[in-house]
């Protein structure tokens, strides 16, 4: 009998299906029923650790190991009292996208299919939406790492190994594996008092380095810093970049897709000024994780920098390869997954005015914690907050200076095991900061009531 991958037994596995289907619509309606996150048993991890299966288990076995021992324990992201780090909490919409996707397995390469014309659609309602030309190039990709790294390779195509890039103290840990990568010389500029770009350090330096003889290329810009949600001032940056030949490239991982919003867009006045962008869509677009997108007002340049048609996927004029492979062309991947889905179905169902909303929402009340925060005598701000993003630490008059870092690094870790709510941290010109992120739709006023509430608590305990 010829062997193959499909169910033995069709009826029942879409029995499986439904049930499972069942299974994951019930996790996320209840999301607020489980904690925050939950430690890992040790139970758990020794089932995870089996021996190489040899032999078939059967569909039904499978999905009760996954149901069992990966599902209860993740880290958390799609809980509304999730504001660790800058993750989405994904959507009961983009979860079907993945799975129909999945579905259709498309490999999005070549473009004569529906699905390489969906991307190529959201790729031009994404510029649009961040006000870039109608011949702009983009390619959605995996991470804002990514995203990134293929921009800055596109900046640099000319300038391999000479030519110098500048951006800020509080740039994203992606600069260094693309300056090793990509064998970038990198100038880090220092901040000012709000955690932005330093103009004048930046002037400065590009004035220096000409006069030692070496050529700046490149400017890099934040457009909401991981750490306190900074936004370089991209106006005054787009011009001088523009005054002395330089390429802007703006990482908006999730501050550009404020731009929704008008209300918010004057805070990224300048945007559109970047030759190149990158941000996430699986942070404040909220679309499940992975999916990310460049785009850059330069289109020749950006295919030069990755074309390269082997002879196995040379265009045709009629078939399945007329058109040739223009996504592959845009990036590293030729096998590329059907991520603009997930992007396409949510503009659609929700529209732009109703993400802009969420975006809105989420500012609203990140700002409305620090100022409870800023108003208390036990709690102090540690930087400003521009965005959705607070950083702070419980400082109560009766706790010796040299004890609050110990005491807030205990609290953070109290906190993430209590269930109730999970924080990340930073460190802040030598403080250590509690960090919270706030790009999550499910999240409501109350959740914020009961995060001070808990940190007051456990705060008492500790000091």
């Amino acid at each position: 009998m010829a062997k193959s991958l499909d169910p033995t037994d069709w009826p029942a596995f879409r029995a499986l299906g439904h049930r499972l289907l069942d299974e994951i619509m019930d996790y996320m309606e209840q999301a607020r029923e489980r904690p925050a996150w939950r430690p890992l048993p040790e139970a758990t991890r020794g089932a995870l650790r089996e021996s190489l299966p040899m032999d078939p288990q059967g569909e039904e076995r499978a999905c009760a190991a996954f149901m069992e021992h990966v599902l209860p324990y993740p880290q958390g992201s799609t809980h509304p009292r999730f504001w660790g780090w800058v993750q989405g909490s994904g959507t009961p919409l983009g979860m079907l996208a993945d799975m129909m996707a999945s579905g259709m397995n498309p490999m999005l390469a070549g473009f004569q299919q529906a699905p390489a014309v969906v991307e190529k659609q959201v790729l031009a309602w994404l510029a649009e939406l961040m006000a870039f030309p109608d011949d702009a190039s983009g390619v959605l990709c995996s991470s804002g790492t990514m995203a990134n790294f293929l921009g800055l390779a596109v900046a640099m195509r000319e300038w391999a190994g000479s030519g110098r890039v500048y951006c800020s103290d509080e740039t994203h840990g992606w600069m260094r594996k693309a300056a090793a990568l990509l064998r970038l010389d990198v100038r880090r500029i220092p901040v000012d008092r709000e955690f932005r770009i330093s103009l004048p350090a930046l002037r400065a330096a590009l004035e220096e380095d000409r006069a030692a003889g070496i050529v700046p290329v490149c400017v890099v810009a934040n457009a909401g810093t991981v750490n306190t949600g900074a936004i370089d001032p991209l106006e005054e940056l787009g011009l001088l970049c523009a005054s002395q030949g330089l390429w802007l490239h703006v990482d908006g991982a999730f501050g550009a897709l404020a731009h929704l919003s008008p209300a918010l867009r004057p805070l990224l006045e300048g945007l559109p000024r970047a030759d190149s962008l990158a941000f996430d869509l699986h942070k404040w677009f909220s679309a499940p994780i992975d999916c990310a997108c460049l785009l850059t007002r330069h289109a020749a340049r950006h295919r030069a920098t990755f074309a390269s048609t082997p002879s196995y996927m040379a265009p045709t004029d009629r078939g399945v390869l007329a058109g040739g492979v223009p996504f592959a062309d845009l990036g590293i991947d030729l096998t590329r997954d059907f991520k603009a889905l997930k992007v396409w179905l949510s503009l659609k169902a929700y529209g732009v005015r109703h993400h802009a909303a969420v975006i809105e929402q989420n500012v609203k009340d990140a700002q409305c914690f620090a100022a409870q925060i800023g108003a208390r005598g036990d709690f102090e701000l540690l930087a400003p907050a521009p965005l959705n993003i607070v950083c702070f630490r419980y400082a109560p008059a009766r706790l010796p200076p040299a004890r609050l870092d110990a005491v807030n690094q205990e609290l953070l870790l109290r906190l993430q095991e209590s269930g109730v709510a999970v924080l990340s941290s930073t460190i802040l010109r030598g403080q250590f900061a509690l960090r919270m992120a706030n790009v999550n739709h499910r999240t409501r006023p109350e959740d914020f009531d009961m995060l001070l509430a808990t940190l007051l608590e456990l705060g008492a305990v500790l000091s």
